[in-house]
């Protein structure tokens, strides 16, 4: 019989439950798959006397990270704490043992990735994590295997569950934003505090993950353009529909070619409703990829959750496990990232289409008043809805325009003019548009 590959878990919450009971429940079948059979030693976390639903023994469970980083019988570590701190000490402590790590924190990798990298390198171990990104989607594994022999352009993605879910229902069923995250907090999509997936920052470290990936640069959340979906109105829902949109938040990482610097942005956009983008609802996750030669690749799934993590944690303990077939995938030289290799393009530079919303007075000269400072800046417009909001004339207006491509700089100096304006009733609104 093969010698066992013997791992530990650090993290028994909701995911490492999940984890557990996957092993448990597919161990047949794992086994029939790996010259090695996957034997979970010890589980470490500060609740031990919480009952899981999961297959555990008693003493399987410690209160001690210890036990399972310096287990010189222990091969792999999983690590499933989450955000920063402890996680990336743990993490650390692991690689520094010569323990290969699988971990599900995109938060950690997004901040410190290539620090991590480097050192899971210096101590001839991998440090693997198919499950920060996209959950049961293979994305990480497509990036850096599957479509290794292309000049990557573009990654686009609808990365968070709870924000698609919420835009979803804003959009089928016309409701208002607090309405949609109610609900999404009811179905157990939305955390109690929603901040870190409504403002967009987990949506923010997965992009710089797959930036990172996909141009092999150093790039990290800080570099990452983050705007939430927050102020979005079903007033805009409304407007995109009608002219032929749909609202999605989106992580784009893009280049224009091979040496070009990379635009790395998230923010709700408008994208054509019938594109492959525009027709992921609800939970699912989409990415979709272009390059050269193999043009537009696109990847659909579930993005989060027990069975979807436990499914991309697994395969990567797969890969560690049939290493002695030669697999060596934590060597890939391509996660080998150099601190502070990376070209940035400013946010201010980039062009693009955009939609606009301005309240203004109801009276004449509020549509020339738009006009002329848009034109002023070079800005002109493609498209244009104007609704009332009352029926008497002393209400204010919503004028909502897509324009032709414009550059940044130029579409916020227009509107900071409109906005000190004295028909300006409210500060403007804007989304950007991908074609």
């Amino acid at each position: 019989m093969s010698k066992p590959f013997v791992i530990g878990l650090i993290g028994f919450g909701n995911i490492g439950s999940g984890l557990v009971r996957t092993l448990a429940e597919r161990g047949e079948l794992l086994a029939a798959r790996l010259p090695r059979p996957i034997v979970l030693k010890t589980i470490a976390d500060q609740d031990t006397t919480t009952p899981r639903q999961a297959p555990y023994r008693p003493e399987q469970l410690v209160g001690d990270v210890a036990a399972v980083i310096d287990d010189p019988e222990i091969e792999a570590v999983i690590e499933l704490v989450g955000g920063l701190e402890p996680a990336r000490t743990f993490v650390e402590r692991a690689l520094k043992a010569g323990k290969h790590v699988v971990t599900a924190n995109k938060a950690l990798l997004a901040v410190h990735g290539p620090e991590l990298m480097a050192l899971a390198a210096q101590n001839n171990v991998g440090l693997l994590f198919e499950a920060a990104v996209g959950g049961g989607i293979p994305i990480i594994r497509i990036l850096e295997q599957g479509l290794a022999a292309n000049e990557l352009t573009s990654v686009q993605g609808i990365l968070n569950g709870t924000c698609n879910y919420i835009l979803t229902r804003m959009t089928q069923s016309a409701l208002p934003f607090d309405q949609a995250l109610g609900e999404a907090k009811a179905k157990g999509y939305a955390e109690p505090d929603p901040t870190y997936d409504i403002e967009g920052y987990d949506t923010a470290h997965k992009t710089a993950i797959l930036a990172s990936l996909a141009f092999g640069m150093d790039i990290r959340f800080k570099d990452v353009y983050v705007e939430g979906i927050t102020q979005i109105q079903p007033v805009d829902i409304q407007y995109a529909k009608e002219l032929g949109y749909a609202i999605k938040l989106l992580g784009l990482a893009k280049r224009e070619a091979g040496g070009a610097p990379v635009e790395v942005r998230v923010h709700p956009t408008l994208i054509p409703i019938d594109s492959p983008l525009g027709q992921v609802n609800n939970v699912f996750n989409g990415i979709l990829i272009d390059g050269r030669p193999i043009g537009p690749t696109m990847y659909y799934g579930r993005g989060a959750g027990a069975d979807a993590t436990s499914s991309a944690v697994i395969s990567d303990l797969m890969a560690l496990a049939a290493d002695e077939g030669g697999y060596n995938r934590w060597r890939d030289s391509r996660l080998a990232i150099a601190a502070g290799h990376k070209r940035l393009k400013p946010m201010d530079e980039l062009e693009t289409h955009y939609y606009i919303r301005f309240t203004m007075d109801d009276r004449p000269g509020a549509m020339a008043t738009i006009g002329r400072a848009l034109a002023d800046q070079g800005v002109s417009i493609e498209s244009m809805i104007q609704h009332r909001r009352g029926e008497a004339t002393e209400q204010p207006a919503t004028i909502s325009i897509v324009t032709h491509k414009a550059a940044e700089a130029k579409v916020q100096a227009a509107l900071a003019l409109i906005e000190k304006h004295a028909m300006s009733a409210a500060r403007a609104f804007i989304l950007r548009v991908e074609e």
